[in-house]
């Protein structure tokens, strides 16, 4: 395994996809990062099934960036199934979401959400959040060690 983190980015909108992309470039993050369009898709590579299941690349997140409101399988359902799983449950997750309702926020926190972050609506607003967010998860925290 490489010694560096990677993230998994769940997000339904390309848009806001490639903007989290050049957020972390302009902070210099580094690390690899995996896209997942929808909630299932995120599921399926999380548990190595579908078009994962007989993937090699595939490695367990240090960290998910979850965002919250997504066709089908939505971020809440995401979340939910990895804290009930013992397997994933350790690994921090992020919601990254335009979501600032309070039912949103304490439901996220009760299931098990490590932070809950509102996107900031222009790319300034994100590249500070994004500075803020690497800064304590690859500067402060120490994160779980997960095997492949």
């Amino acid at each position: 395994m490489s010694d560096m983190s990677h993230i998994l980015l769940v997000e339904d909108n390309q848009d806001d996809y490639e903007a989290a992309v050049r957020s972390l470039k302009k902070n210099h993050f580094m690390n690899p990062v995996h896209w997942c369009k929808n909630g299932q898709d995120a599921l399926d590579y999380l548990y190595r099934e579908g078009q994962y299941s007989d993937n090699p690349d595939v490695k367990t997140p240090d960290l998910i960036l979850l965002d919250l409101n997504m066709p089908g399988v939505d971020g809440r359902q995401v979340l939910q199934r990895l804290k009930e799983d013992p397997e994933k449950r350790s690994i921090p997750v992020v919601i990254l979401t335009t979501s600032k309702d309070s039912k949103d926020v304490d439901k996220c926190y009760e299931i098990g959400a490590s932070t809950y972050i509102q996107k900031p609506v222009d790319f300034d607003g994100l590249t500070q959040a994004i500075r803020t967010m690497k800064d304590y998860w690859f500067g402060v925290a120490i994160l779980p060690h997960h095997q492949n």
